[in-house]
Order: C-alpha cells, then structure tokens, then sequence
C-alpha cells in the first residue's frame, strides 16, 4: 500500500501536503503526450506522488513507466510547483496541497500503453489543440510550460 493510502487511513480526506512529479512527455512531431483519468474523467500528464526514499526523479520515472510504458532516456527538470493554486480536491473528497515537480522527457523508448486502473485512454496532443477539460493541477504545469 502507498504512504499516501496509509496517512489516508489516518486522517480521511483532511487536507495534506502532497509531494510529487509529473512528466511532460513529447514526441518527435512536438505532441505532448495526455492520458484521461478515471477518477475526474479529465485529461491528465504522467505523474503521482512520492513513496518513501524516493527522490522526485525516481518519482518521475516510475510513474511515466506504470501509466505509460515508456522509460525515460533522460529527463530535464522544468520547475518546482506549490502554493494555493495547487490546492485540489479528489472527486471522491479527498484534499491535498500539492508540491509538485514537474520533468520534461522527449528521449524514452517503450510501447505506448495507460495503467487501465488510473486512465481509459492515452493519447499525443497538438501544443495548439490540446482537450479542453484538462485536470486542474496539470493545467497550471502545462500553461507555465508553455509561457517560456
């Protein structure tokens, strides 16, 4: 079980503080790769929280891996993320303050495929036709993205 489960076990849905990564993955045509999550039904960057001993790198890797199948050749860190407007509420109630930081990956090998039990599909996204409904903290990583 994950240590976000076990302090869940704990402390129901109060709000907590939630560190973790996220990966903004390209192609070679420059589409950034977005998978639609089960739990808001909105689409959504690769990425979760941190288990215990990990370093926000190994965080990155391991999610990009479990909900996309591709490992990472390298990754480039883009920014640290925090503060009220990562404040978020799980459909289900759940509360967190997000610490986030996010990774930018356009080298990785592997077969494209989503964690069935976390996403319904996976696709690449056009920069300049990205879906509407996009999960409010992976909007915000993704609107600074694209401000540089």
């Amino acid at each position: 079980m994950s240590y976000i489960m076990n302090l869940r076990k704990k402390i129901g849905s109060a709000p907590l503080i939630m560190v973790g990564a996220c990966v903004l993955i390209f192609n070679k045509e420059n589409q950034l790769l977005m998978q639609l999550r089960k739990d808001n039904k909105c689409w959504g960057l690769a990425g979760g929280s941190m288990e215990l001993g990990e370093n926000l790198e190994e965080v990155a890797l391991r999610e990009m891996l479990e909900e996309t199948g591709l490992i990472a050749n390298n990754l480039e860190l883009l920014t640290t993320f925090s503060g009220q407007d990562f404040y978020y509420q799980y459909p289900h109630g759940d509360e967190v303050y997000n610490v986030l930081t996010a990774f930018v990956c356009r080298d990785y090998i592997g077969k494209l495929k989503f964690d069935s039990s976390e996403a319904t599909d996976i696709r690449f996204f056009d920069l300049k036709e990205l879906p509407e409904n996009i999960s409010p903290p992976d909007k915000l990583v993704i609107r600074y993205f694209l401000k540089l």
